[in-house]
């Protein structure tokens, strides 16, 4: 069996080669060479018309961590072969320092959208606050998975400046947008922001209603209590699941009766959602049903009632 060739000279050769499965060993084999080295063979191999080789020759810089790949690996986020420009999305994400965020803002307007959507995620990591002007100009951008990216993004970076401009994607076209927009906005969990949520929970999309349940969930604001009861009377069931949640996370007691009648629900995973409120509640006016529920079919439901009743009783016990 021969043994593998690490002369870089060698290399450069095989990577010639007109057979693609030897400039693939050629890539392979350059993980035994030092980086200095092996960075420009590398590079030539990003331009290889072998798809394959193009695809390890990413995996092999992403590995080298080296700044100066950015720009290669770049160009190939419009690679006409899906798995080359998965890879080099992939990549994109681990490269750290000032110099890959450089050649990554440089990108941020590049003119096909799949580009600066992956150029938007890699910077995520990145933390430079060279971004965060370009970012907020993403929001604007035409191509709904940029903007959804530059939301999550911005969200990711917790920068205060970006709030309004956070807030404006809430009545973006895109429903996603919209979505994502709301959970961003949650970073921050400011009473200010208290009118939008409850705003987001009549959504034209029930997606984006399920999240602002969600969202007022986690505020602690009992301010939130009337728009979640609302939002109880969904016609989707998703929505409704996490306006129960959200009420008993909120210690909504006042909504106790309207929670103890989805117990009675179809669906078991209102039951069940139910029940927890209930227990988050501390309602003893939700005993019998909930024991009603201890025999229930689902056994996810059966242990929500018996979690519930569990937490009824300590609270009876300390009172």
């Amino acid at each position: 069996m021969n043994e593998p060739i690490t002369n870089s000279t060698e290399l450069a050769s095989r990577l010639r080669d007109p057979d693609a499965g030897t400039r693939q060993l050629a890539v392979m084999e350059l993980e035994d060479v030092a980086d200095e080295r092996a960075l420009p063979l590398l590079l030539q191999a990003l331009e290889d018309p072998d798809a394959l080789v193009r695809k390890l020759a990413v995996g092999r810089l992403e590995e080298l961590g080296d700044a100066r790949a950015v720009p290669g690996v770049i160009g190939l986020l419009s690679d006409a072969d899906a798995d080359v420009r998965d890879a080099a999305a992939a990549a994109l994400r681990d490269f750290r320092g000032e110099e890959a965020a450089t050649h990554m803002l440089e990108a941020i307007r590049h003119p096909e959208p799949e580009v600066r959507r992956s150029v938007i995620i890699g910077l995520r990591e990145l933390r430079d606050a060279r971004a965060i002007e370009p970012l907020i100009d993403a929001l604007a951008d035409e191509a709904p998975a940029v903007r959804r990216e530059a939301v999550i993004t911005l969200a990711y970076l917790r920068v205060p400046q970006s709030i309004e401009p956070l807030r404006k994607r809430l009545r973006d076209a895109d429903a996603g947008v919209r979505r994502v927009a709301v959970g961003a906005l949650n970073v921050w969990t400011s009473p200010a922001l208290l009118e939008d949520f409850v705003h987001a929970l009549a959504d034209d999309d029930w997606r984006v209603r399920a999240e602002a349940a969600i969202v007022l969930g986690r505020t602690a604001l009992s301010s939130a209590i009337p728009g979640l009861r609302r939002g109880l009377l969904d016609p989707y069931w998703q929505v409704q699941k996490e306006a129960i949640a959200a009420l008993g996370k909120l210690n909504a007691c006042v909504a106790a009766p309207e929670l103890i009648d989805f117990l009675k629900r179809p669906m078991s995973e209102l039951r069940r959602t139910a029940a927890y409120a209930l227990g988050d509640l501390r309602a003893i006016e939700a005993r019998e049903p909930l024991e009603a529920l201890t025999h229930d079919p689902d056994i996810e439901v059966r242990k929500a009632a018996k979690r519930a009743l569990e937490a009824i009783t300590h609270s009876e016990d300390l009172s």
